[in-house]
């Protein structure tokens, strides 16, 4: 699945750097994530970055965007050319 950020979203700053992808940026109100760029950072680290960083632990799996490990490597292969 992709990852999604919540309203409980401070702003912060932290998230959008740490995304290997490019998939996190500033919305109307709070980060928000672009699906079709986040791979949950499948490729590149062990575990979602952003996940990491969030102090307020508001960036959850998105229930509309489910994907498998496979299709989450895929799209990094897509997105990158790496494989």
């Amino acid at each position: 699945m992709a990852l999604m950020i919540t309203d409980e979203c401070i702003n912060c700053d932290v998230c959008e750097p740490e995304c290997p992808n490019n998939a996190i940026y500033q919305g109307d109100e709070i980060y928000e994530i672009d699906p079709n760029k986040c791979t949950e950072c499948v490729g590149h680290f062990d575990e979602p970055q952003c996940q990491q960083v969030c102090p307020v632990d508001c960036i959850p799996l998105d229930p509309d965007h489910a994907e498998t490990q496979e299709q989450l490597m895929d799209k990094f292969v897509k997105l990158t050319g790496k494989g």
